[in-house]
């Protein structure tokens, strides 16, 4: 798959443009619907299917202290797509510029004169133009105006709830990774270069790997979770713990610390993925540390147990 940046270095050899839009935070279900669909249509046209998707995110430009945490990085967006079979994705920047754009000139200057689409592919809930005023219904109508087609993807509901980023993000506060995955499609993941730490987990028998996450990122809630590490291309079973470190602070920032099981190497500057496959406890301020340490080796032991029990019956889907 090759990644354009700006639309102005974006060209076509002439085959048929068929192209995804929207923001695709998550590459969740009902996203996955519409570039499966995308994909299916541009391949029977022997045509291109990309998406062009505004960076940052709109929100982040015209509304900053409402922008919503984002599930993944640009580069994971990038990866599960192309594992989705994306020719193309086209990053844009958005600024306050173009946020002034018409609906109809955004389809007229980007989509037809620029990319020269062949067909559209929007989610039922897709807005686009001047303060959001585009609609789907909208985008369908400028199609057979300017001659290009527009498929609306319809909602894809799970145990009656219709599938979105913001139901996915109350999922991962509430802790629930059950409901995040099955929305997802895949185990939550939040991923970073591994940081210094107080580096107190190493004086009490339980060293971790801290966790350095950009701010516009979206995390599990408070508590202790199993999850699945990645590093350095192994797997490792691991107990995560995301808090403020109430036992020793009376006000901290809000870290993650895995502890990889089995493993104890000096890994700074190490990518690290972390997969959530389910909460254990909440957080808690134990009254000694002893007694911190007991309730690590029981967390310890828990999550091992969840991550053999899962990898041994191949269910750990991570993509």
């Amino acid at each position: 798959m090759e990644v354009v940046r700006e639309i102005e270095n974006f060209t076509n050899n002439e085959c048929p443009l068929f192209l995804a839009l929207g923001n695709f935070d998550g590459v969740h279900q009902g996203h996955q619907r519409l570039i499966g669909d995308l994909v299916e249509k541009a391949r029977a046209s022997n045509g291109i299917a990309a998406a062009f998707i505004f960076e940052p995110h709109p929100a982040m430009v015209l509304n900053p202290s409402r922008a919503p945490k984002l599930l993944v990085t640009a580069e994971r967006k990038a990866e599960l797509l192309k594992k989705m079979g994306l020719d193309k994705l086209i990053y844009n920047t958005f600024d306050l510029a173009i946020s002034q754009c018409s609906p109809e000139e955004f389809v007229k200057s980007i989509l037809v004169e620029r990319l020269k689409i062949r067909a559209a592919f929007v989610g039922f809930n897709y807005s686009f133009g001047h303060k959001g005023s585009g609609t789907p219904q909208l985008l369908k109508e400028l199609g057979e105006k300017y001659g290009f087609q527009v498929s609306i993807i319809p909602p894809v509901e799970i145990k009656g709830q219709v599938v979105s980023s913001t139901i996915i993000r109350q999922a991962l506060d509430a802790g629930d990774m059950k409901l995040a995955r099955e929305m997802l499609g895949y185990y939550p993941m939040i991923e970073g270069k591994v940081i210094e730490g107080e580096k107190r987990g190493a004086t009490i028998g339980f060293p971790t790997a801290n966790l350095g996450i950009g701010a516009e990122l979206n995390i599990p809630g408070k508590g202790v979770y199993a999850a699945l590490a990645v590093l350095e291309g192994e797997n490792f079973g691991a107990a995560v713990n995301i808090g403020s470190k109430p036992t020793f602070h009376q006000e901290y920032p809000v870290s993650v610390e895995a502890h990889l099981i089995g493993f104890n190497r000096q890994v700074y500057g190490q990518d690290l993925r972390l997969f959530f496959l389910q909460k254990i406890r909440d957080e808690k301020r134990f009254s000694s540390v002893d007694e911190l340490i007991n309730q690590i080796r029981l967390d310890r032991e828990q999550a091992g147990e969840i991550y053999e029990s899962l990898e041994s019956r191949g269910k750990i889907d991570i993509i």
